[in-house]
């Protein structure tokens, strides 16, 4: 019986990724409802070569043309949200970028859904309210992020394992060997070209910053209920170790592979099973070093933001996810300098109360004001 997949963010460079994997196995997946924002040619060329019961579209607008016979479309927030919870689904693969990741796993947690989450935002912002949410729904939530699919596996698949430490590992992104004084300089070009990863622009400029690295410390405390004492992050430039666990003995565990956002997708659909993936196996004997080294906080101060961030808790994180999100598209657009993204992400941090992350609602509200806040600093 194959297992059935409401893919949210279908379009994206992990949305694209899951269809390679489904289309890899179709005999063990199926891909029963997709969802993306505002759709165009590979949205339509997916509903054609899927054939999903649903397809849905965030934004508002025409019908676009050649939806196969049995599929069934919409458009808006509630056709997004029937997507999310779509009930055929064995699993929602959350792939879909930024805030909207939150309100899709609360969906599919409220449908009773497991979720394979490879959305950063949606535990940064509110792993308050997904992971009790998830606990008491009794639905799993699958890790898909290269690090944290790391730990996962150094753990056995039990996120509630002991351990002594969890260790992070960062790259540094495209513009680690670049000289400080000349960090202004460098344009969204030169942060994209990620030494080892391909990837969207908006998380690829994030591993330039180092800010996503901030994001995977918040994620790891809520996906394995872990102090910020506990987690440790070195930098590695080879991305061969995606992440390690040390434990009570002494004894230290790491995931290794060539850098492919494809195995850990395919993992979290497939385990305990591993199945043949499109990663060529580790040749150890031409790995002539791996480095690690601890991170450089006057080139990465969106790293420290974010660690203060972990501390406060609360709705911060919530408003560094907003912040960010708003400087990191000026930079994109040619707007602001590259080093002038954590000044907005600062500033707008500065000018935030803190409050409790006690609803969806209140999480809105501080996305939307720290959105704002944000933009108001921008040239």
């Amino acid at each position: 019986m194959r297992k059935k997949i409401a893919l949210i963010g279908s379009t994206g460079s992990i949305g694209r990724q899951v269809i390679n994997v489904v289309n890899r196995y179709p005999e063990r997946f199926e891909i029963v409802a997709i969802a993306a924002n505002t759709g165009g040619e590979l949205f339509q060329r997916q509903m054609a070569e899927q054939k999903p019961a649903f397809a849905a579209l965030r934004a508002e607008g025409e019908t676009p043309q050649g939806i196969p016979a049995n599929t069934r479309f919409a458009r808006g927030e509630g056709a997004f949200e029937e997507a999310c919870a779509y009930s055929s689904a064995d699993v929602v693969f959350v792939a879909v970028t930024g805030f909207a990741g939150l309100k899709a796993a609360l969906c599919a947690i409220g449908a009773k859904k497991d979720i394979a989450l490879a959305n950063k935002e949606c535990l940064v912002a509110g792993g308050n309210l997904v992971m009790p949410a998830a606990e008491a729904a009794g639905v799993r939530v699958l890790p898909v992020d290269s690090e944290h699919s790391a730990l996962w596996q150094c753990l056995s698949f039990d996120r509630n394992a002991p351990f002594s430490k969890l260790i992070l590992t960062a790259s540094g992104g495209a513009l680690r060997d670049v000289p400080l004084e000349k960090l202004p300089d460098m344009t969204a070009k030169d942060a994209l070209a990620h030494p080892n990863w391909d990837m969207g622009a908006k998380i690829t400029v994030d591993c330039a910053t180092m800010l996503n690295k901030g994001f995977e410390v918040i994620e790891a405390m809520h996906l394995y209920n872990a102090p910020l004492e506990k987690i440790e992050v070195v930098m590695h430039r080879e991305s061969i170790v995606h992440s390690m666990v040390a434990f009570e003995d002494g004894a230290v565990l790491a995931q290794m592979s060539y850098p492919s956002m494809e195995l850990p997708i395919q993992l979290a659909l497939t385990y305990p099973e591993r199945l043949r993936a499109n990663a060529a196996p580790l040749d150890f004997a031409k790995l002539s070093a791996l480095h690690f080294s601890a991170p450089d906080p006057v080139r990465y101060p969106c790293f420290t933001l974010a660690l203060e961030c972990a501390k406060q808790g609360g709705d911060m994180p919530c408003a560094l996810n907003a912040a960010g999100e708003v400087a990191v598209q000026a930079f994109l657009r040619g707007q602001i300098k590259y080093t002038q993204i954590a000044e907005i992400i600062e500033r707008t941090l500065e000018r935030t109360v803190r409050r409790n992350a006690e609803s969806y609602a209140l999480l809105e509200e501080t996305d939307g004001a720290a959105r704002a806040l944000a933009r108001s600093l921008l040239p």
